[in-house]
């Protein structure tokens, strides 16, 4: 239709008549209540009929946007036996999984190159680092889908550059992506956990693709510690230090033109705890790392606590000035007690904190980017592209989150029978049933930060799932039977 758009085969058993028309100026609504192109034209070639007057008979229209080979023609039959071969081979594929649940997990796992990796949202994300890292524990380790897992992480393991991983693969001969602080330590937490199902003389890991892990665990704590991009380094606390002006790193990442909305640059209080995690994690294979893990975990409490407030700070040192902090009344601090292989915050303080989420945080689709009452809270994420931007994370509800959430929740109720029970009453079945009845198996990136809570952003969100499935196989279950399930894998699809 246009010079350098490929164009699309048609196969089909019915009759076409060519009659080309041509729809000018058509206006989409949402897309200008966006701001963004709302009117186009649109072209119909011409028509498909198919007469259906016997019991059986189908209406098979395929579409490919492979081109034809010449001299290729396809007769009705030919065309039938095609769809009737695609219908039954997908329902075999889908027969090879247990719950609806897990076959929708299925649909992000997707081919890169020889290896694996994660699409983070359909219809418009691609691979994302941080969005792999943290999908991939739900998506695979929480199933059983530990071979996935595996050549997900070693695919991504040969990617460290200086401590880093990219937040996105460059594709067509684009440079990588080095702006994120947290996709790397969410590797070395996905790669940790896959290493813990995995026993050394299972033939799942290879001894190279094991040697290959650890080493990209090792660089990229070694490369924080030392000191990295964009202001990336350990300070004398043992706590981590990040950002530069004009640059976001966190997963609070918007930005409108050149200004960041949530820089939080210093030492923000989810970062530790990655961190923090991603040091204990190391000194399994270096016990030198124990002493570092101790001193940062000592700061870190000394350091975030807010007695007055009965929670933690979201940045201390802010803009790297020593004692600054922001007590932003954000979600990050969840990750501080649950979410993690450590927690860092237990006991009476970790109830606080959980209490004081739920109370002022919590939706029924996850939690709230920001209180309200605080300053710069919207309720709505509704507008043009930068009014949206702008209040992505300023009260807008991010799904993904009830994971750490609910994982917190039932730890500082000891982790008991009845408290896992409970967590799966109040908070999960419901987000289980909303996916099975009106979100096509599947949960939205974002919501509204109040009722009806609507759903917004990318309809279908990889670590939004991820993190359900992850409490509804691990975190709400015995923990044995939890990490027996894990490590039985799924059929190959």
């Amino acid at each position: 239709m246009y010079d350098g758009l490929p164009g699309v085969t048609a196969l089909s058993n019915g009759d076409y008549r060519h009659a080309p028309d041509w729809y000018r100026q058509f206006l989409y609504t949402a897309e200008r209540e966006r701001g963004l192109d709302d009117t186009e034209d649109l072209a119909s070639p011409g028509e498909f009929s198919w007469p259906l007057s016997a019991p059986g008979e189908q209406a098979v229209w395929v579409l490919q946007t492979s081109p034809a080979r010449s001299g290729e023609t396809w007769s009705a039959d030919a065309v039938v036996r095609l769809v009737n071969d695609a219908r039954a081979a997908e329902r075999r594929r889908r027969a090879a999984f247990t719950m609806p649940i897990d076959r929708a997990a299925d649909a992000y796992l997707v081919r890169r190159g020889a290896g694996r990796t994660i699409v983070a949202g359909y219809p418009w994300f691609t691979d994302w680092g941080r969005d792999t890292f943290i999908a991939v524990r739900g998506l695979c380790l929480a199933i059983g889908r530990l071979a996935d897992a595996r050549d997900i992480l070693v695919e991504w393991a040969g990617a460290v550059s200086e401590g880093m991983l990219p937040n996105r693969f460059p594709d067509h001969g684009e440079a990588p992506e080095f702006n994120s602080v947290d996709a790397s330590l969410w590797y070395v937490v996905a790669v940790h956990e896959l290493l813990q199902l995995v026993p050394r003389d299972s033939t799942l890991l290879t001894a190279e693709q094991r040697r290959s892990l650890e080493s990209a665990v090792t660089q990229i704590v070694n490369g924080y510690a030392g000191g990295t991009r964009f202001g990336i380094r350990m300070a004398a606390d043992g706590l981590l230090a990040a950002g530069v002006p004009g640059v976001q790193l966190t997963w609070m990442d918007a930005r409108v033109g050149d200004r960041v909305i949530t820089p939080r640059i210093g030492k923000p209080v989810e970062i530790q705890a990655l961190w923090l995690n991603a040091l204990s994690a190391v000194s399994r294979l270096d016990p030198a790392w124990r002493d570092v893990f101790a001193r940062g975990r000592t700061a870190f409490v000394e350091r975030f606590w807010n007695e007055g407030l009965g929670r933690l700070a979201d940045v201390v040192d802010v803009d790297h000035v020593p004692g600054t902090r922001d007590d932003s009344f954000r979600p990050n601090q969840i990750l501080a007690v649950g979410g993690l292989p450590v927690a860092l915050v237990d006991g009476k303080r970790g109830r606080r904190i959980v209490d004081a989420v739920e109370r002022h945080l919590l939706t029924p689709v996850g939690l709230r980017s920001l209180a309200p009452g605080e300053p710069g809270y919207a309720p709505r994420y509704e507008g043009d592209s930068a009014a949206r931007d702008a209040v992505y994370h300023q009260g807008t509800v991010w799904p993904w989150l009830m994971g750490p959430f609910v994982d917190a929740w039932v730890r500082v109720r000891g982790n008991s029978g009845a408290a896992r029970r409970d967590a799966r009453a109040r908070f999960v079945d419901p987000l289980l049933t909303q996916i099975q009845t009106s979100s096509l198996g599947h949960l939205s990136e974002i919501a509204d930060a109040e009722a009806p809570f609507a759903p917004k952003g990318c309809p279908f969100q990889a670590w939004s799932l991820g993190e359900v499935l992850r409490l509804d196989r691990v975190v709400l279950v015995d923990p044995k039977k939890a990490q027996r399930s894990q490590r039985v894998a799924q059929p190959a699809v």
